[in-house]
């Protein structure tokens, strides 16, 4: 599905450079990605800390997984191939986000490695910072929460392919960064998350 079927096409090279676009707005893009299980908190967390920027003078900006799915990705289902596609896109979607300035959270369960990496090279390739953040929560913890109810249903097997009860969910190896939300608030690991950014340079 990601193989390119346009033919006769060519890359036009814009007349604005991308530092000209971070001076503008005073902060340089990057893509801070959030991986974990569904109520693991990825969402809460992305919007707190989009908040919290925002208020401090950046900009920022949340692509969350419900919200695509509502629209740019609308046409695809939960198979392996259509959440490959999925992170695909949403990569692709991000990397022009970073690349405009904007500090862009992603909130997608993507509980692929491969997918992820994917993502990952294609930052790398831009010269674009990627930071993974591993949003910890074991399943447990997650079904007690389930705000929308969806691990209910999937253990009465009406979700088939359900990431962390009847699909699989592979957890980073080595992500920049992890949270673990089985013991910080949302507001304690939104700002944990930005302590790294500060840390290494990406906010002052």
């Amino acid at each position: 599905m990601n193989q390119r079927s346009a033919t006769n096409i060519t890359w036009h090279e814009g007349h604005v450079e991308r530092e000209s676009r971070f001076a503008l707005l005073g902060q340089r893009g990057a893509t801070i990605w959030l991986t974990g299980l569904s109520a693991s908190g990825k969402s809460t967390i992305a919007f707190t800390a989009e908040h919290l920027l925002v208020e401090s003078g950046r900009l920022a900006y949340v692509l969350d997984g419900d919200n695509i799915r509502h629209g740019l990705n609308r046409n695809l289902g939960f198979s392996p191939a259509d959440r490959t596609e999925n992170i695909r896109r949403i990569g692709e979607v991000a990397k022009l986000f970073a690349d405009t300035g904007v500090l862009t959270f992603t909130s997608f369960i993507s509980p692929y490695r491969a997918d992820r990496d994917m993502v990952r090279k294609l930052h790398e390739e831009g010269g674009l910072p990627f930071i993974e953040v591993f949003i910890s929560a074991p399943v447990e913890v997650c079904e007690t929460r389930d705000p929308k109810g969806l691990y209910a249903k999937a253990r009465a097997g009406q979700i088939p392919e359900f990431t962390g009860i009847s699909a699989p969910y592979e957890a980073p190896l080595n992500p920049e960064l992890t949270i673990d939300t089985a013991v910080l608030t949302p507001t304690q690991a939104a700002e944990r998350l930005l302590g790294y950014l500060r840390e290494n340079s990406l906010i002052s």
